[in-house]
């Protein structure tokens, strides 16, 4: 039986271009903004390494990211489902990327450290949710390279 088909359509615009267009490596900017119907715009640029503003978000962040959101949606929905109450849950997701004399490179893993405080619920099962949200995660089974999870828990009353 086949799945439920979802389509995500976003614009990416070049915002980068000082005048003389992208007439060699140094004269144009990398900067862009990316949008989605009914969603704020994203600055972007390339990571600051590959001349681009540290002020705008990058196409690697935004993959650290959005492995770390996913995870997140589905570990809180897990959580719910298995009695635990979750108060907090902040990630400080680290992504490592190995470039090659080449000038391309790919990811070679990420990892999620999502620090989460429970108010009610059985914390030993978080273990086994992180793995059960990573199968299920989105992103997480579309990329080629590991994702591990490396969480911290606390309990309040």
């Amino acid at each position: 039986m086949a799945g439920k088909t979802h389509a995500y359509h976003v614009d990416v615009e070049w915002t980068g271009n000082d005048g003389q267009g992208a007439k060699s490596y140094t004269g144009y900017r990398r900067d862009h903004v990316i949008r989605a119907e009914g969603n704020p715009d994203i600055p972007g640029s390339s990571d600051p390494n590959f001349r681009g503003d540290p002020a705008r978000w990058n196409p690697e962040e935004l993959l650290v990211a959005s492995l770390s959101a996913c995870h997140k949606l589905w570990c809180l929905h897990l959580c719910s489902v298995a009695g635990l109450v979750v108060q907090t849950y902040v990630d400080h997701a680290e992504g490592v990327m190995e470039e090659t004399g080449d000038g391309s490179g790919r990811f070679t893993r990420v990892i999620l450290h999502p620090d989460i405080t429970l108010s009610a619920g059985d914390p030993s099962k978080l273990d086994a949710i992180h793995h059960e949200a990573h199968a299920k995660c989105f992103i997480a089974n579309s990329v080629n390279f590991p994702v591990t999870v490396e969480g911290t828990v606390s309990v309040v009353a």
